[in-house]
């Protein structure tokens, strides 16, 4: 199992210790480091930043939303950071979701996202591999564009500059069983949200045809400490906005993923707190199995145990989200 680093995105401001983070996880012998985005910083620049300051580490987006960029502007920023960084991206996407894609990019979030995922994921090989022009007659993403305003003088196109690496890995987040059971066909990878090594019942069905080679890269809250219930706490914390915030109250897929997990009563009452404004409540709210089960918190030796959970399951990448060097480092040495 490779290690990676997952910086997520920035909060207030950029963070001045994501370059020096992801130059300590290269010195380590991590796989991969990866960031984020929501509505505030983006995905590609900081990676790009990173790029500058590392020298082997993969570059990981995890996600870059689709809504942000049309499919060909994100094989655009994807082949160009290859380029600069020596072949070293990951292309991981995802479509959000409607408060996000119609609050704050404006868009209407499609009706068939199966659908929408798989004509974006189709531009964008299309736009790598560069056999030709990108051609494709989808229900969202049409290229060349013929709507009902097009001027009819679209002419199909092929990229100027000759990307580097023709297969550069895609990978998907999802969620929905039927949403992973198609990233297993369109995908080199899947990026979950939240992995229970004890409950792989969850994700089965959904990846009964994986095919070889395939990525699963989970992400992980790691923290080296002695007191478990402190360190939980960003956990929770983590859990309360996703479960509470990211998404309307008829429709939240990080709810409904915490359901199926188990803890469908749990993830309604996280949500009505949250919602109704009392968030630290919500924080209190998240049942402390649910964040222990889906991070590795504590002291070292109990986190070596419950990493070999990790390691005989069907999970190729974890990618730590770790605030500190000696979480990194005792990881590491863990998974040597």
């Amino acid at each position: 199992m490779r290690l990676g680093l997952a910086l997520g995105y920035w909060g207030r401001g950029p963070n001045p210790e994501h370059v020096p983070l992801a130059r300590e996880a290269e010195r380590l012998g991590y796989d991969s480091v990866w960031t984020a985005e929501s509505w505030g910083s983006d995905v590609f620049t900081p990676l790009t930043w990173i790029a500058a300051h590392t020298t082997t580490i993969k570059l990981g987006t995890a996600v870059a939303q689709m809504a942000a960029r049309s499919p060909t502007t994100t094989a655009m920023h994807a082949l160009t950071l290859d380029h600069l960084s020596g072949g070293r991206v990951l292309l991981g996407l995802g479509l959000s979701g409607p408060q996000v894609v119609e609050g704050w990019y404006g868009r209407p979030f499609p009706k068939s996202p199966l659908t929408a995922t798989r004509e974006y994921v189709d531009v964008v090989r299309q736009v790598l591999r560069r056999e030709g022009p990108v051609e494709v007659d989808g229900r969202f993403h049409s290229h060349p564009y013929t709507g009902p305003d097009a001027t009819g003088l679209g002419k199909p196109l092929k990229p100027i500059t000759h990307p580097l690496r023709p297969h550069l890995p895609v990978l998907l987040g999802a969620e929905g069983p039927r949403n992973i059971a198609q990233t297993t066909r369109i995908a080199d990878g899947w990026l979950p949200l939240y992995w229970s090594p004890t409950r792989p019942e969850v994700y089965e069905a959904s990846l009964a045809d994986v095919p070889d080679g395939f990525l699963i890269a989970p992400m992980a809250q790691v923290r080296v400490c002695d007191d478990i219930a402190a360190g939980l706490l960003p956990v929770k914390t983590m859990l309360g906005f996703y479960i509470g915030g990211m998404g309307h109250a008829r429709r939240n897929f990080h709810a409904d993923l915490m359901a199926r997990m188990g803890y469908e009563e749990e993830a309604r009452r996280i949500q009505r707190l949250f919602l109704e404004g009392r968030r630290e409540e919500a924080v209190l709210a998240v049942p402390d199995a649910f964040a222990d089960e889906i991070s590795l918190v504590g002291p070292r030796e109990r986190i070596a145990e419950r990493l070999e959970s990790w390691r005989k399951g069907p999970v190729t990448d974890l990618l730590a989200l770790s605030p500190d060097r000696e979480s990194l480092r005792v990881l590491a040495e863990l998974n040597a």
